[in-house]
């Protein structure tokens, strides 16, 4: 008989990752399918997609896979019994698998599969998000009307675009492009002292709640060749990028640079930071990209939900043939994974 007014501690269940499908012409559903059959050996927590559940278990046939597919009425109904015997979807919309013929329907699928899978962590029904990659184009034409993913997902969160921070992970380098989609021709102008100390602050707090690094190291990159050469071959880092990085350090923020940026990312010079902050886009992305593009991983900071994608695109070339590398979904659930857990220690 218990102790009246005794209370035991009550275990929850980790809740699941959502996914979203991506385009389904593209490589993502059959690396779903394969993150899925390979579940057991990678150790992955247990994750659903909304929607396209015909496309998936066509996507796993191209690959010679059987996925049985089980469908659930929410992400939250996932558990790791049911998620192993077979990949959960929610939502009954679907559509026809198509590898390399994107269409509308496929783009409407896709934006569907995005809404409701933002809108599940966004409701507690699942810890974080997981992304697969879509064609901007496509999407244009369902009426989707957002740069990418990412400036999407900030409207659904209440976020200001300004505040949702785009970083590239792999196992060699972290980056973060400081200006985005904009013409190399209006990166100067863009940038500004107050941007970079906007976004190197975001930076630093999601290190530390997401990443668990207590302090972590910035290291940002000058925009010019040798970070301008004391002024002889461009004032930004003069003018903008020191006084930015002075400010960063009277904050207590450990950042340095501006280093020339055809020095930053050797190995040696990755040793004395946690993130690079780059100028523009091609500085982050063509470094990650060339160490680690089959292990990359896109992360979204500043948002109130943990988000992660493949750091690729739809590859439409290859869909459906069974050679899509799938190491950057692999690594993109084990990082959201990860990154949610340390979220919700730090809350306690």
């Amino acid at each position: 008989m218990g102790v009246s007014g005794s209370h035991q501690p009550v275990e929850r269940r980790p809740l699941p990752l959502a996914l979203s499908l991506g385009d389904p012409a593209g490589i993502g559903p059959e690396l779903i399918a394969e993150a899925w059959f390979q579940r057991r050996s990678l150790g992955l927590t247990p994750f659903a997609v909304v929607g396209g559940a015909t496309v998936l278990q066509a996507a796993a046939r191209s690959r010679g896979l059987d996925v049985p597919i089980i469908a659930v009425e929410s992400v939250a109904a996932v558990d790791a019994a049911l998620f192993d015997r077979g990949l959960p979807v929610c939502s009954s919309r679907d559509g026809t698998y198509t590898p390399g013929r994107p269409d509308l329907a496929g783009a409407q699928l896709a934006l569907h599969s995005l809404t409701e899978a933002c809108r599940a962590v966004r409701a507690g029904e699942a810890a974080a998000l997981v992304t697969l990659p879509v064609a901007k184009s496509q999407l244009a034409q369902a009426g989707f009307g957002h740069p990418g993913q990412t400036e999407f997902l900030a409207q659904q969160c209440g976020v200001s675009e300004r505040d949702a921070v785009m970083m590239l992970a792999g196992p060699s380098l972290r980056a973060v492009p400081l200006t985005v989609h904009c013409p190399l021709a209006e990166v100067a102008q863009r940038l500004t002292v107050e941007l970079i100390l906007h976004k190197a602050r975001i930076v630093g707090q999601a290190l530390r709640d997401d990443f668990g690094i207590d302090r972590p190291r910035l290291a940002l990159a000058g925009l010019n060749p040798h970070a301008g050469e004391d002024g002889r071959m461009g004032t930004e880092e003069i003018r903008v990028i020191a006084p930015a990085i002075a400010a960063l350090r009277e904050e207590g923020i450990d950042a340095t640079g501006p280093h020339p940026g055809d020095a930053l990312f050797t190995r040696r010079a990755r040793e004395t930071y946690d993130v690079a902050l780059a100028m523009y886009h091609d500085q982050a992305l063509i470094p990650l990209k060339a160490l680690d593009f089959d292990e990359g991983v896109n992360v979204t900071l500043g948002l109130p939900i943990v988000r992660t994608s493949p750091d690729h695109g739809t590859a439409f070339a290859i869909a459906g043939e069974g050679i899509a590398d799938p190491g950057a979904t692999f690594a993109a659930l084990r990082m959201a994974s990860d990154c949610a857990a340390r979220r919700a220690r730090r809350r306690v």
